[in-house]
């Protein structure tokens, strides 16, 4: 079990032992922005409003370790990540393969409902090799 399918359960989460589970040491600004994460079911942000949020929260903690435990988190697979334009990445709390429209104009990331999306053509894959994920990112703005 990990944070990212429970997040609509996420008070009966003991989140100590969910980071322990994920190789993380449960530090007292891991276990906040864990809490924080996964309490609202999934979602997408970015660091910076993360930080805006664990301030907002009285949980004091900086942007860089914001940065850090996003991808601590990244890398323990409890998130992932999705880049959007050079610098700016949002990482999102349901980490089951899934696309994304991106509103332009809002800076705003939403799933899109996997029925209604299928990819064909992959090209051939180098020897050795497979395909982790694949990732659709959908641009939209106004007509």
């Amino acid at each position: 079990m990990d944070l990212a399918d429970m997040s609509h359960q996420f008070l009966d989460v003991n989140v100590p032992d969910v980071l322990r589970d994920a190789g993380l040491r449960p530090t007292r600004q891991r276990v906040a922005l864990a809490e924080l994460l996964f309490a609202k079911g999934d979602r997408h942000l970015t660091a910076e409003r993360l930080h805006e949020e664990a301030l907002s929260s009285d949980v004091q903690v900086s942007l860089a370790t914001v940065y850090n435990t996003l991808h601590q988190f990244t890398e323990a697979g409890l998130l992932r990540e999705v880049a959007v334009e050079g610098s700016k990445t949002y990482f999102d709390t349901n980490t089951s393969n899934h696309y994304h429209f991106f509103f332009e104009p809002e800076g705003v990331l939403m799933d899109i409902p996997t029925e209604n999306l299928t990819i064909q053509g992959l090209p051939e894959l180098p020897e050795g090799m497979k395909v982790s994920q694949v990732d659709v990112l959908v641009r939209l703005v106004e007509k």
